[in-house]
Parts: C-alpha cells; structure tokens; sequence
C-alpha cells in the first residue's frame, strides 16, 4: 500500500537532518506520504540559495513532490527543470510548522478561530493617566484582542476629565465602559457615549433609569448573592438590560465559593448575560497568568458567561488580554466540538515544549563521526549540552565550560556559539526543544530569530 503514497522529497542540510527525520518518522504516516529526505552538502539549510540547490540536488526516480527549506527563496525555474515531472515549493522556515504545511490540522481545527466570550480590558486608575497615556494603553489592549475599553476610576471622584476621555476613545473606534460607583461620573461617561456601567447594587441601581445603557449587577454583600434578585427586579421593572457579575474572589477569600455563585446564578437565571472579573485571581496569585486565564475561560465557556473583565497590571499578568483572546478560541472550539482543549492551541504552551525530541546518545555520536567539517553543531537533551564537529564531541551541562574547549578566536563566531550555548541551556533548564540557528518556542511569546550565518549571507548579499 505504501507505494501507492505519494513520495515527498524533503531537501535540507547537514544540521538539520536528524530534527527532520524526527518531525517526519510522525508527521508521514499521518500526512499519508512516503517521505524521503535529500542533505545536500550544507551544514545550514538557511543558506542554501536555488541556484546552488540544482547544482548539488540529485532526485530519485518516483518523486512526486519537492520541499525546500523555507529560506530558500529566488528563481526556482533551474530546480523545477531538474525535478520534472515533480512539482518544487517552499517549505516552513521553521520545522515545527511543517504538520500545518502539510494540511494536518485543516480537517480537525476547520473553523477553528471562532469564539463568544467578550473582553473588557480594564486601564486601571485612569483618572491618573493623561490622554494620550490611555488612548495609547487602548490601543495595544486592542491589539492583543480586547473588544471593549473599561475606564477603571479612582474613589472621590467625579472625575472632570471623564467625558473627554470617553468622546476620545469612541472617536479612535473602541467601545467604552465605565467602572464607577460615582453618579456624577457615571452620567457624563454615559453622556459621551460609554455604553456600560459597572457596577449597581441596591445602593445605587436607581440611578441607572437616567443613563440608558447596559449595567453589570451585583451583590449588596460581597461574597453572597445577598440583593442580587431585587436589583435585577428593579432593572427589569425599567427595562435597562443588565449583566450579572456575582464577583469572582481571590484564593482564600472565598474563591471555590465564588465559582459556586457562578454556577448558581446561572442555574437561577439561565438567560441572563453574565461577566466574570477574572483580573481578581490572576492579578493576586503568584503564577504567570496564561494558565489562570484559560481555566477561567474554559469555566466562563461551560456556564454561558460571555464576557469577562481583565486588568494586566502586575507583571506576571501583562499579557492577560492577548492570552484570554487565544483562550477564548481554545474553549470555544473544545466545549463546541466536545473534544479536549489539547493539541489545539500551541501558542498558549510558553514555558514547557508540548514534545521534545530526543535523538539519544547513539545517534549524536553516528552524527559527530561523520562530520568533516570544522563548523559546531549543537544539541541539547537529557539534561546534557552536545557541541560537535570535525575534531571534537564536547559533552557537559556548563555552557562555559564547554565553550572554554572549543578554543574559538573570532570574537564574531565566539558570540555566536555563547547565544546558542545559552539557548541550549535555557532548553534543558525549561525541557524545551533547542534547534541551532532557530528561536526556542514560547508560544505567543516566540520573536522570530534569524541566525548569525543567515545574517552574515545576507549582509553580504546585499554590501555593493
């Protein structure tokens, strides 16, 4: 049966070889390919140019189709000549993207990107800041996936600036709330067009006949529904549409509780609009936010609450908005597709690597015999640096250690082999996958990185 698959030729250089057979032993029995794999004469695939490729690239008989690294770009006509009747593309430039190059996920994830969940991204203490510091922080919140702008004010108000605030953020297109208690403030906010309040209770809900907008409703009493029910009488007595908050406490002020009252108002009120201030747990818990945020998504998901209100103020949760946005589509696609919120969402997997290849001892060993060149090649598992080439196979966990044997002179090169020393350290420490010359993968957080030996091509590609 096995022949019957279309056979793939997959071209890369020396460095890489090993990082793709990895990715390739499980990506083709799923991509339903028979997967061959071409090293040409290179250390770093990176550098290969197309004129350079129809010089070295021989092509088995049988070949369908042709791969080239990512980076390879230019006039292909010389490749497509020598390869006919195969067709010649680019492939991903990292390898990590070769499973959606090869339309693995289209079947699985169709639609995938969707999502009902609201974010407020609330500009804490805005009464402090100047216009252009809010309009600024809107904007980037925006950017990250925010839908709606919440003005936090500062007791003691009212705040005078309120008004010209608002008039500003509509005028740049955002949609605007106002988190007050203030009446005065409330009305001029709502009068230059915020169109949501947070928040009425029983002292203050009769204030909300004048404003004509949307409000979020809570307890009299924190940490109880205690004058939920009559508020919302009130509200609906009025006709002002509402959403419910029954406000989410921290850790040991009654959070199991507070997620109890989640579930409960929903029970009480299966049509109502609930919002979930989900800024209470992870601006006041010791834990990057990313997997606060998506657990507290995926409850928000479960029960119907289709908005939430998030503050990125601490350091350890400035990402909040950007890590809710991709969480929200996560949980949208789990609880609407009933499958399990795994292997979806890469970008919210930053500190650990989802899979980690290991080439074992055996194999590194096969690969520094067979080097005949002077420049390293660098691997990093089970808790040991590798750092080969023709002449030496250095071994160890200190990076500078390793370094000092390497007996390297050019300051160029010595930073070069330092940066990636410390990558492949930082990728032990974390048990993350370390690749040479690519970026270590953090998720959302990943910056691309081009390599040294990519920038030393390019630099001289492009002097006169």
């Amino acid at each position: 049966m096995s022949d019957l698959l279309p056979q793939v030729l997959f071209v890369t250089g020396r460095l890489a070889e090993f990082a793709l057979r990895e990715v390739l032993n499980d990506l083709a029995p799923r991509a339903r390919i028979q997967a061959d794999i071409a090293v040409l004469p290179i250390s770093v695939a990176a550098l290969m140019t197309p004129r350079w490729v129809a010089r070295h690239l021989e092509i088995p008989p049988g070949i369908d189709r042709v791969i080239l690294p990512g980076h390879c770009r230019g006039d292909l006509s010389a490749i497509l000549a020598k390869a006919a009747p195969a067709t010649v593309e680019l492939g991903p430039e990292d390898l990590r993207d070769l499973p959606k190059h090869l339309g693995q996920d289209q079947d699985r994830l169709a639609g995938y990107g969707r999502y009902d969940i609201e974010i407020l991204a609330e500009i804490n203490h805005a009464p402090r800041l100047s216009l252009d510091q809010i309009l600024k922080e809107a904007n980037a919140f925006r950017a990250e996936g925010a839908d709606r702008i919440d003005l936090g004010c500062d007791p003691g108000g009212p705040w005078s600036g309120v008004g010209e605030v608002v008039r500003a953020l509509i005028d740049q297109g955002h949609q605007v709330s106002i988190d007050s208690f203030d009446p005065i403030e409330v009305a001029e906010a709502v009068k230059a067009g915020a169109d949501l309040v947070l928040s009425v209770n029983g002292t203050n809900c009769h204030f909300a006949r004048d404003w004509g907008v949307q409000v979020v409703a809570i307890p009299d009493i924190p940490g109880t529904l205690s004058g939920l029910d009559s508020t919302l009488d009130e509200l609906s007595q009025h006709n002002i549409r509402y959403r419910i908050d029954p406000i989410l406490e921290p850790i040991a002020f009654g959070f199991t509780n507070a997620i109890v009252r989640y579930h409960e108002v929903r029970r009480r009120y299966p049509d109502a609009e609930i919002m979930m201030g989900i800024g209470n747990l992870t601006e006041l818990t010791d834990v990057d936010s990313a997997g606060l945020n998506t657990m507290l998504i995926g409850i928000c998901q479960e029960l119907g609450i289709r908005s939430v209100l998030t503050t990125a103020v601490i350091n350890w949760a400035r990402s909040s908005v950007r890590e809710i946005d991709l969480a929200r589509r996560l949980a949208y696609h789990a609880v609407t597709h009933k499958t399990l919120p795994k292997h979806i969402e890469p970008r919210l997997v930053t500190l650990r690597d989802p899979k980690v290849p290991r080439f074992g001892p055996e194999r590194l060993a096969d690969l520094a015999a067979k080097i005949k060149d002077p420049n390293w090649r660098i691997f990093a598992e089970d808790g040991q640096i590798h750092a080969m080439n023709n002449k030496h196979h250095l071994i160890g966990t200190d990076p500078f250690l390793i370094f000092d044997q390497m007996g390297v002179d050019d300051a160029s090169h010595a930073f070069y082999l330092g940066h990636e020393l410390m990558k492949a350290k930082t990728a032990l420490t974390l048990s993350k996958a370390y690749r040479q010359d690519q970026a270590l993968d953090w998720g959302y957080l990943t910056e691309p990185e081009i390599s040294h030996r990519s920038r030393s091509a390019r630099q001289a590609e492009e002097s006169p």
